[in-house]
């Protein structure tokens, strides 16, 4: 139910001053609600599909370096662990280089869903992406790549801004 002051969502304000980046949100909440439909009858959250992926591609890494490779934080990664390794998909052990690291490894049951998950993104690639033409697709992932990698300069020159405030 919408009445004439509060228009339907796409028709922000920020829509119309922030085209990209409204529509970058958008297609991201979209496609987050698709996947999480999807991967909840698997009995995952989003995002853990994305760590179970890397686990399958390379067992036994530490949460500092899954967060450093998922891009997230330490806490995201511990949080996200400790939800797969209630459910038993991951498992934690102490390296045996160094006793302070703990290392985490899929468990039979979470190798298990590895076939299914990419079954599910692949079916949301499909969803995603299946009415472009091979150079819209092509246009749009070199638009995306450049965007990325604008956004990481910008969150890297953040970063050593707020760290030079505090040296």
């Amino acid at each position: 139910m919408t009445d004439e002051r509060h228009p339907p969502a796409e028709a922000t304000e920020l829509e119309e001053a922030f085209p990209v980046s409204y529509s970058i949100f958008a297609m991201a909440r979209t496609h987050r609600a698709l996947a999480g439909a999807e991967l909840a009858q698997l009995g995952l959250f989003p995002n853990q599909e994305i760590m179970l992926i890397q686990l399958a591609a390379s067992d036994g890494l530490s949460q500092k370096t899954l967060a450093e490779t998922l891009n997230v934080n330490h806490a995201t990664v511990a949080k996200t662990v400790g939800r797969m390794e209630k459910v038993g998909l991951v498992e934690r052990r102490v390296s045996e280089r160094d006793r302070r690291i703990s290392l985490v490894y899929l468990t039979p049951a979470g190798r298990a869903l590895h076939e299914r998950v990419i079954a599910i993104w692949r079916h949301l690639e499909e969803l995603t992406a299946g009415d472009l033409t091979e150079a819209e697709r092509n246009a749009f992932l070199r638009a995306a790549g450049k965007i990325r990698l604008t956004m990481s300069r910008g969150a890297a020159e953040r970063a050593a801004d707020s760290t030079s405030v505090v040296a």
